[in-house]
C-alpha cells in the first residue's frame, strides 16, 4: 500500500528494519470480532462535506475530487502513490474551519477513471491536476495552495514550476525528498513483492496497515484504506485498486531534478519531514538561504497527514496565515500551533 515511502528506507527512527514495514509484517493469526470492528471502514461524509466529479473537455477522463469548506483560499491536495484523496480526509476535517479543501484522486486511484490508468508519468499527472483546476475555476482562480505528499509532492512541484495558473500562491511538499527518493528506488520492487495483496475483508486491510505500521492513525485509516481497495469476484477478496508494480517505467521520473525544480519555484515553500536526514545538498544550501521553510514532524511515519493530523491542519493553515494568503491578502487569525501557542 504504502509505495511511496521511500525516505523510511534510510531513515534511522523509531523503526527498526525497513523492510520489516507494514510490506513484509502480516499478522500471525486472525483478529477475533471484537478487534476488527475498531478497523471498520468510515464514512467520508464525517469530514468533506461533497465530493464531485471533474469531466476533462476532449477526453473521456474523469477526475474524482472531495471538497470541503465554503470560504477562503483552496487547499488543493495530492496523495502519495497507492493513496487517494481520502488520505487527507481527518486533516481536511480541521483545515475547513478557516480554508476551503480540495483533495484529488490521481490518474489510476481511487474513483478517477481514465482512458490510460497505468501512465503515471510525471508529465501527464501534472497535466491532470492542472486541467482539473482549470475546469473547477476557470479564468478566475482563488488563491491556491498545492499539497502534495510524497509522489503528490512531485506532481504539486512540477505543477507549480509550470506558472500555468497565475493564483497557485503556496506549496507544501509532504516528505519527498529528490536524493533519499532516488538512492531508494532499488529497493522498490522488493517492498511492493513483500506487501500481502489479497484481504478477505476491508477491515483485515485496515488492521494490517496499521499493525504493519504504514499507518499510524486508526481514524485516518478506516477512512483512508478502504478506498484504495477494489473487490475481486474471481478471488473473492480485495485486492489494490492501483497496481504500481506496473508503473516501474515512471518512478524516476518522479523524483529526478526534484530538489532544484522545488528551489526554483517563486511561490511560497514548506517542506514537511517525518525525519531530519533527509535534506540533499541543494535542499540544505536552499534552506540556509531561507529559500523555503522547513518543519520535521516527530513521532510519525511517512504520511504525516494521516498519522498526526490536527498537527498537520496547524501546520497547513499557519502557513496560510504567516504568508497572508487568500481573498485580499487578509490574515488569517489567532491561528494556534501544535504546542497551543497562537502565531503572530
Amino acid at each position: 500500500m504504502d509505495f511511496s515511502d521511500l525516505s523510511s528506507l534510510s531513515e534511522d527512527d523509531d523503526r527498526s528494519d525497513p523492510l520489516s514495514s507494514a510490506y513484509s509484517s502480516v499478522p500471525s493469526r486472525p483478529a477475533a470480532q471484537s478487534s476488527l470492528e475498531k478497523y471498520a471502514p468510515l464514512d467520508w461524509k464525517n469530514y468533506f462535506d461533497k465530493e464531485d466529479e471533474i469531466c476533462i473537455t476532449g477526453t473521456n477522463d474523469v477526475f474524482h475530487v472531495y471538497i470541503a469548506g465554503s470560504e477562503g483560499p483552496v487547499v488543493f491536495c495530492l496523495h502519495g502513490g497507492g493513496y487517494t484523496g481520502l488520505s487527507f480526509a481527518v486533516s481536511a476535517s480541521k483545515i475547513k474551519e478557516k480554508a476551503r479543501v480540495v483533495a484529488m484522486d490521481l490518474r489510476g486511484h481511487g474513483e478517477s477513471s481514465t482512458d490510460n490508468d497505468l501512465d503515471l508519468s510525471i508529465e501527464t499527472l501534472c497535466n491532470d491536476v492542472l486541467s482539473v483546476l482549470k475546469v473547477m475555476y476557470g479564468d478566475s482562480p482563488p488563491a491556491i495552495i498545492l499539497v502534495g505528499h510524497s509522489m503528490g509532492g512531485s506532481v504539486a512541484i512540477h505543477a507549480a514550476a509550470k506558472k500555468v495558473i497565475s493564483s497557485i500562491a503556496g506549496l507544501i511538499v509532504v516528505d519527498v525528498v529528490e536524493g533519499t527518493a532516488m538512492s531508494s528506488l532499488v529497493h522498490m520492487k522488493k517492498i511492493l513483492a513483500s506487501r500481502m495483496k489479497y484481504f478477505h475483508t476491508i477491515e483485515k486491510a485496515v488492521e494490517w496497515n496499521i499493525k504493519g505500521g504504514s499507518l499510524r492513525n486508526i481514524e485516518s485509516a478506516r477512512v483512508s484504506v478502504p478506498s484504495t481497495l477494489k473487490y475481486n469476484d474471481a478471488k473473492k477478496c480485495y485486492i489494490y485498486r492501483t497496481p504500481l508494480e506496473e508503473t516501474e517505467k515512471y518512478w524516476k521520473g518522479w523524483y529526478m531534478g526534484l530538489s532544484e525544480k522545488f528551489l526554483s519555484c517563486t511561490v511560497q515553500k514548506q517542506l514537511l519531514l517525518a525525519g531530519t536526514d533527509r535534506l540533499d545538498r541543494s535542499l540544505t544550501i536552499g534552506q540556509m538561504q531561507g529559500k523555503f521553510q522547513m518543519l520535521v514532524v516527530r513521532h510519525t511515519g511517512h504520511a504525516i497527514q494521516e498519522d498526526v493530523p490536527d498537527e498537520f491542519a496547524s501546520h497547513v493553515l499557519n502557513f496560510i496565515s504567516r504568508n497572508r494568503i487568500g481573498p485580499h491578502g487578509v490574515e488569517i487569525p489567532a491561528l494556534q500551533s501544535p504546542w497551543g501557542r497562537t502565531k503572530p
